[in-house]
């Protein structure tokens, strides 16, 4: 994987591009302050006339003109195999909030994609002897890198860590380029937690600068990307245009957005959100940003995605599963019937059922020609507080899922089923901002008590005993869960809010290794 001329080549992007990176970190920081003093976002004056303009993105490539059902997940050799092979359009192999970044994830992430790309990649169960293989017809490869905030310990250039998104980025691209042409397909990429215009144009130079680099005719690579943060929501049409040459859509990151929203107005205590399970996308500030988003699309010619169902099926409980199923079959419903070209799911078994609404309800590749003109989004509509009650059973539910799964998370695993869901970073990060932004807001429950931090105190000691019972006691003392409750009480806790549980868990991740 290292090889002197793919480390050469990472290096240079990160010589290359690593300021700009350092820049927009601090200017992220410098609008968050801002917001944290009462301004909210808005959309741009300085660039109206690119919401104003007639030009659209690119000609789309073949192979992702249906995008029905996505399925995304970790890299890990098994879970590529189960994915291409799922039956869904495209495949988004995960080096981001589903991949626990440990240089060996990192690593054997990047080989196992050399294998998949040259359709040699083969797994055996180590206990079953079973053994795994591609099918003759598989799903469309997209990689996801890391965000912007995420760096690369154990791949230093000039005495520091480079970015993680040109580690994955800059290793994959070099690694798989050619062949990828060589199959008729191409680099494909999804790029996450994007907060302003100017990132999506750092992102396009360096797409351009690797393609001249490696003699890639310029507008090879195609990128969708996930509007996931609340200051994104204001800015689509900036984002698309910055990437016109190199754009295939936008998608609808809805875990990662509600978080961004409970980040980017933390001082507000008028947002304060309800218990996460009441926080559905009917919810009318999630309803704005989902029509906004595909109208913005429609109109630039790029597809536009929906989010992730997070269910997954329910083994030996019929009646648990058939809800799930119904709660996915209702999400996809109302994707399709929005305007969604696509959409996401965490299970090979859920391909199935995302994929027979898209059918009934989207009979062509796509409805990129469904415009939604009659769609007029406010600002105040984006940022309009959702309706709700916050509740000691939503408390708890938080504190076991985030210490559950962060101590999956520092043990190598980054998708995690935990109650039926299949849980993310992004999941997580809800979980711990709630419980943060309740304690500032000094927050009523339903039934009238404040939350305070001796109650989340106590909540937490009742609620380990419980995961403790839940796992059973040799798998908890072979975990990581001390050190899970230790971090997630911090990261819940602290007098400022952290921009990302993912940024001290990932030193913790590193010392462990």
């Amino acid at each position: 994987m290292l090889t002197a001329p793919a480390v050469s080549f990472v290096e240079d992007l990160t010589r290359r591009f690593r300021p700009r990176i350092d820049e927009l970190l601090a200017r992220r920081r410098a609008v968050q302050q801002r917001y944290n003093h009462g301004e909210r976002p808005d959309f741009l004056a300085e660039t109206a006339d690119v919401r104003r303009g007639t030009w659209k993105v690119a000609p789309i490539p073949a192979d992702l003109q249906d995008r029905r059902v996505e399925i995304t997940g970790p890299v890990d050799r098994k879970m590529i195999i189960n994915a291409l092979n799922s039956g869904a359009s495209i495949y988004m192999a995960d080096f981001e909030d589903a991949n626990s970044p440990s240089w060996a994830n990192n690593i054997s992430g990047q080989a196992n994609l050399i294998d998949a790309v040259r359709r040699t990649i083969t797994y055996e169960n180590p206990d079953t002897g079973k053994r795994y293989k591609l099918n003759p017809q598989i799903s469309t490869l997209l990689v996801r890198p890391r965000g912007f905030h995420l760096p690369e310990q154990h791949f230093a250039v000039d005495g520091r860590p480079a970015p993680g998104m040109l580690f994955d980025f800059g290793m994959y691209l070099f690694h798989n380029a050619e062949a990828l042409a060589a199959a008729g397909t191409g680099p494909y990429f999804y790029l996450p937690k994007m907060q302003s215009h100017l990132e999506a144009r750092l992102w396009n130079d360096v797409f351009v600068y690797a393609q001249t680099a490696l003699k890639i005719p310029t507008g090879t690579i195609k990128a969708t990307v996930l509007i996931e943060t609340l200051p994104a929501a204001f800015e689509m049409d900036e984002i698309l245009y910055e990437l016109r040459d190199h754009i295939a859509g936008l998608n609808c990151g809805r875990w990662d957005y509600i978080f961004s929203s409970i980040k980017t107005l933390q001082t507000d205590p008028a947002f304060v959100l309800p218990d996460r399970g009441q926080v559905t996308m009917e919810a009318p500030f999630l309803r704005a940003y989902v029509q906004l988003l595909i109208k913005t699309c429609h109109r630039r010619g790029a597809f536009a995605m929906g989010g992730m169902a997070a269910q997954i099926p329910v083994k030996d409980d019929p009646e648990g599963n058939a809800r799930a199923m119904d709660k996915v079959k209702a999400d996809k419903l109302r994707e399709v019937r929005e305007g969604h070209d696509g959409t996401w799911v965490a299970h090979p078994g859920m391909v199935a059922l995302a994929k027979q609404v898209f059918d009934e309800g989207m009979p062509a590749p796509n409805q990129v020609n469904r415009l939604r003109e009659e769609v007029s989004v406010t600002a105040a509509q984006l940022l309009e507080p959702p309706p709700g009650t916050r509740t000691e059973a939503g408390l708890r539910h938080n504190i076991r899922v985030g210490i559950q799964y962060l101590e999956a998370w520092l043990g190598g695993q980054g998708a995690v089923p935990i109650y039926n869901l299949m849980e993310d970073a992004a999941t997580a990060e809800i979980s711990r901002t709630q419980i943060w932004q309740w304690l500032k807001h000094r927050a009523a429950l339903d039934d009238g008590r404040t939350v305070t931090r001796p109650l989340v105190d106590q909540l937490v000691e009742e609620e380990f005993a419980r995961v403790r019972e839940e796992v059973g006691a040799s798998r908890f003392e072979r975990g990581h869960f001390d050190q899970a409750r230790a971090l997630f009480v911090q990261v819940a806790t602290s007098a400022e809010l952290e921009d990302f549980l993912t940024l001290p868990a990932y030193q913790m991740l590193v010392k462990g290794s």
